[in-house]
């Protein structure tokens, strides 16, 4: 069985980017991957490869997770009350300003909740990568607590404005994150 060589572990150009550690196979052949273990990053390379090579594809690599995760990157606090308050006038004809609107981390059930008597929506940053539409799915519901506190018809008819609604729960639900009522995609809060 082939051995993969591993060279030690060392620092990239900048001193701001991370260690990485260069493993080389005979038996991978033309692809090369990389992936975060840690502080370090880990670039898997064919063991033909030169020195020339082995740098373009070190900095090729960095580059790319750069950008993966960037992608992946929730909107911040400051960005999610943005996009709530451009919701709420699209969709909701403006009737509705939260005060606060924020991630948390101890939502395990839920997928957001909101307080209509302070006006302010969290929503649980396990939902974060999901795609946009579904966070905005999510943060239309709440913002439809602040008028209507309960998921009457009128809840759901104000919550039907999104065109993605039911796209939206059905994601939801393919992702098993039910709530209490066991009412997954309908109930967020």
């Amino acid at each position: 069985m082939p051995r993969s060589r591993q060279h030690p572990e060392r620092p990239a150009a900048a001193s701001a980017k991370p260690l990485v550690r260069v493993v080389r196979s005979p038996r991978r052949r033309k692809t090369v991957t990389a992936y975060r273990d840690g502080d370090t990053v880990v670039v898997l390379l064919p063991s033909r490869m030169t020195k020339r090579e082995e740098a373009h594809w070190v900095t090729t690599m960095l580059e790319r997770l750069d950008q993966r995760e960037q992608r992946r990157r929730p909107p911040g606090d400051a960005d999610l009350e943005q996009r709530a308050r451009t919701l709420a006038s699209r969709y909701l004809d403006g009737l509705v300003e939260p005060r606060s609107v924020r991630w948390v981390s101890n939502m395990r059930s839920r997928y957001g909740s909101c307080t209509p008597d302070e006006g302010t929506i969290r929503l649980s940053d396990r939902i974060a990568p999901y795609p946009s539409w579904v966070r905005d799915y999510v943060l239309i519901h709440e913002l439809v607590h602040l008028l209507v506190p309960n998921h009457s018809a009128a809840f759901w008819n104000l919550v039907a404005r999104y065109s993605l609604a039911e796209r939206a729960r059905g994601f939801l639900i393919a992702k098993g994150m039910d709530d209490d009522e066991g009412t997954a995609g309908r109930g967020a809060s």
